[in-house]
């Protein structure tokens, strides 16, 4: 097998998804101790030390505890090139979620066994399913009290839709909680140490056939328990099958605590074995095959002023085929040009390093002098390849915003420029008015403290917001239309995009259905494509 082949075929790429508040930057944490990245976890709340969540790196984010954008990892374990996507959990960043979920081969959904599933987890599922991704369910926080995991197994299947097959089962839960028994060893893996998690730990293994060594390690009632459980398990459970998995049927179960690292190791090494290498992209009738030695790669994200020493603007690429080679040229679709890619970086969060190659699989950022939008594609010179669009959706709040200081028109209209570009806001104008507000529709209301932050923090622009009446808005779909000439009612409004893309906000859908009624042939989408 040659280099590139094998370099690709060790590459495991993926997100970790959740609810706000399950778990999933605690897990990160933890799969980045095991995998050597970091020597010490933190902790996310920053209670126990004073550390925060390596992967949450905004100063907004450390105030709040949440994750606002996603984060990109990347290490080396037990042979594997892992490349790591912590998403947003909350709901007012799940744009973002849905873009870096186009850039992963699998997902692994963190669950809070006290809890279940939320609404966050249900939107991201039906991502994951819309796009067959494979997705590994990691079932949380067994160090509290916990419903019963054969309640939550039977609400994941019934929810979801899909197969279950628990890989692991738990071993009571709270302070009860022993540790966890492996379907696959048949053994327990009961833990000594029970305290914060900071450093990794080692579980006691122990056959469930011999009572009496199991009795002594969890307890002759816990043993019963267990004994009843798995019994039941293997008479009732769905068989494991691997294409099954592979193919987005069937979620292999992980039961764990990731603040305790209860089986977090286990569920690693499993992973690592289940999932697969990059898989092959469409494009249009296409099929672009990863070890394909021809460099191709779309841009899922662009992040500026991530490093407040460099204000610089980076575009995140996920690699699709072949290999990339630092001093190449390579073919930007979209602009039409040939150029080099600057200043290629790998990323652990906030933490950069530049790199000479990077292959399939692999997330790479490059500088970006404001050339690059979400969706471009990337290639070698002279192969004709364009993946397929990443969607923005229509805005669900609209507010009208406008700089304090009229001094700071540059700045203002700057930061505003940079921030719609990364797909985090997105900005209308009013064509032909003169006016200077800017009309900024958002997917979750939290988006426009983030703005507001971000103005202020990174571009030294403070702004005034009103809140605006509008619930739906629309792309036009008619080339050449010019939507001065239709019949809308008094308060409908017809915007711009930054691109130029005609659009309307309407306060109430039935105004919707009021254009479509009184424009015969007027062509209206809930989405565009980049």
């Amino acid at each position: 097998m040659s280099d590139m082949k094998q370099e690709i075929s060790r590459r495991r790429t993926f997100a970790i998804i959740s609810h706000p508040d399950a778990g999933k930057t605690t897990l990160t944490e933890k799969l980045l101790l095991y995998g050597g990245a970091i020597q010490l976890a933190g902790s996310v709340k920053g209670k126990a030390t004073a550390r925060h969540a390596v992967s949450d790196w905004m100063e907004l984010e450390k105030q709040r505890g949440i994750s606002i954008t996603s984060s990109v990892m990347q290490f080396e374990y037990n042979g594997y090139c892992i490349n790591i996507l912590d998403t947003p959990g909350h709901q007012d960043f799940s744009e973002d979620t849905y873009r870096t979920l186009m850039a992963a081969d699998s997902a692994v959904m963190v669950i809070d066994a006290a809890k279940g599933i939320e609404p966050q987890t249900r939107k991201l599922f039906k991502i994951c399913a819309m796009r067959h991704i494979p997705i590994f369910t990691f079932i949380n926080k067994l160090d509290r009290e916990a419903r019963s995991p054969f309640e939550l197994i039977e609400e994941l299947e019934k929810e979801f839709g899909i197969g279950t097959y628990p890989m692991n089962w738990p071993i009571g839960c709270g302070i009860d909680f022993k540790g966890v028994y492996d379907r696959k060893k048949k053994a327990i893996l009961a833990f000594n140490e029970f305290h914060r998690g900071q450093n990794r730990i080692k579980a006691i293994e122990c056959d469930l056939s011999d009572s009496e060594a199991v009795d002594e390690l969890i307890g002759e009632n816990l043993r019963r328990t267990l004994v009843d459980d798995v019994e039941l398990l293997d008479g009732a459970s769905y068989e494991f099958d691997l294409n099954e998995v592979r193919n987005g049927r069937l979620s292999p179960v992980f039961f764990g605590s990731a603040l305790t690292n209860f089986g977090v190791e286990q569920f690693l090494n499993s992973f690592l074995e289940m999932t697969t290498p990059p898989l092959a992209r469409t494009t249009g009738e296409d099929i672009v095959d990863p070890f394909d030695e021809r460099f191709s790669a779309f841009v899922f994200k662009i992040q500026a002023n991530m490093n407040k020493a460099h204000r610089d603007r980076i575009a995140f690429m996920r690699i699709c085929s072949g290999k990339f080679q630092r001093n190449e040229e390579y073919f930007h679709v979209q602009g039409g040009k040939t150029l080099k890619l600057a200043q290629p970086q790998q990323m652990m969060a906030q933490e950069r390093e530049i790199i000479e190659e990077a292959y399939a699989g692999d997330i790479i950022g490059v500088f970006d002098p404001g050339i690059f939008s979400i969706g471009d594609t990337v290639c070698a010179t002279g192969m004709k390849v364009e993946f397929e669009g990443i969607p923005t959706f229509a805005p669900e709040h609209f507010a009208a915003v406008e700089r304090v200081d009229t001094m700071k028109r540059k700045q203002f209209e700057k930061g505003m420029m940079q921030i719609a570009q990364e797909g985090a806001i997105q900005i209308f104008r009013e064509p032909y008015s003169g006016i200077e507000e800017v009309i900024v529709g958002v997917v979750g209301v939290l988006q426009f403290e983030v703005l507001e932050y971000r103005l202020k923090s990174e571009y030294s622009t403070d702004v005034r917001r009103r809140a605006l009446p509008y619930q739906e808005v629309r792309w036009i779909g008619n080339e050449g239309l010019d939507p001065s000439t239709l019949n809308l009612t008094s308060d409908t409004k017809w915007v711009q995009d930054f691109k130029g893309n005609n659009l309307l906000l309407f306060t109430a859908s039935w105004c919707v259905d009021w254009a479509l009624k009184k424009n015969e042939g007027l062509i209206l989408r809930e989405f565009n494509k980049n």
